[in-house]
């Protein structure tokens, strides 16, 4: 796997990786993260790429991420006072 190209965000690290005919495009906020896989047949690019990852998708990639927090945060509270 390697990475061609990074699509820059304030908030969150974007990495664009390339392997086995797909593209992997991961999202890192913190400790968590979130991996989507696409077939270089069904996308043109990083252009295509960057395209696709508008403001309505980080919109709620950026809830998800939350959700995730909010889960993880409510399981280590949990899990603390055992």
């Amino acid at each position: 796997m390697r990475i061609i190209g990074t699509i820059p965000h304030p908030k969150i690290s974007i990495s664009i990786f390339s392997m086995n005919d797909k593209y992997q495009i991961k999202f890192e906020a913190g400790q968590m993260e979130q991996i989507f896989k696409i077939s270089h047949a069904d996308i043109e690019g990083i252009e295509g790429i960057t395209a696709l990852v508008d403001e309505e998708f980080l919109k709620n990639l950026m809830g998800h991420f939350n959700e995730m927090f909010l889960s993880f945060k409510g399981a280590k509270e949990r899990h603390k006072n055992k």
